[in-house]
């Protein structure tokens, strides 16, 4: 499955007194390219929580390699890294648009949660269609 990247430009008011990228921006943006990413798929978070399912966050964690300033745009590139049926791992990799520069890179982990019953669920099998997708991209991911 061909993903695109997720583009975002960087704003003034998400910047320091340096005109730098405030770190904590980053995991923003690790949320918006998720949820986008969970658009390209065709599991977007509003169809999940009709479902009745959340992917309710476990740890996230960023590292920076380069600085962003205002103006510039990264893209954010998503792959699932590991999977279980009740939780999974995301990787992101924030790259300059125009320079090819690692800005960032992180991970984030996620368990599957039903909202009705208040407990973990094994989402192969509430919702086995968003599981194999997400074993598809990660099969993609080992291959690459």
């Amino acid at each position: 499955m061909e993903l695109r990247p997720y583009l975002r430009k960087a704003q003034f008011y998400e910047t320091d007194g340096m005109g730098v990228v405030y770190h904590g921006n980053y995991i923003h943006w690790m949320e918006e390219a998720r949820t986008d990413f969970m658009d390209q798929i065709g599991w977007g978070y509003e169809r999940a929580v009709e479902a009745g399912i959340d992917f309710a966050l476990t740890d996230i964690s960023c590292k920076y390699r380069s600085m962003t300033r205002f103006g510039e745009t990264v893209a954010i590139h998503m792959s699932v890294t590991r999977l279980s049926p009740a939780k999974m791992e995301v990787a992101y990799r924030m790259v300059d648009v125009q320079t090819g520069v690692l800005r960032a890179e992180g991970t984030s982990g996620h368990f599957f949660y039903d909202r009705k019953h208040n407990k973990p669920v094994a989402l192969k099998r509430v919702l086995p269609e968003a599981y194999t997708l997400f074993v598809r991209l990660l099969e993609e991911h080992a291959e690459s």
